[in-house]
């Protein structure tokens, strides 16, 4: 049985279900949501790929 990720809530999110969700997955793969559930995925990619997203986003504001 393949463990789940462990989905983390966007800490910009306010109330209710429009807010993202990311998970660190084996392999080394984050995972992009807009909810908590993972069939409602939205993007894949590597660790090095989404902390370069996330440097870019912060450094523009």
């Amino acid at each position: 049985m393949t463990a789940q990720p462990a989905w983390r809530k966007s800490s910009f999110c306010g109330d209710g279900d429009a807010c993202v969700y990311v998970a660190v997955t084996p392999g080394a793969l984050v995972k992009v949501a807009d909810r908590v559930d993972p069939a409602h995925l939205v993007l894949a990619t590597t660790q090095a790929a989404w902390a370069d997203f996330l440097r870019a986003v912060k450094q523009t504001g």
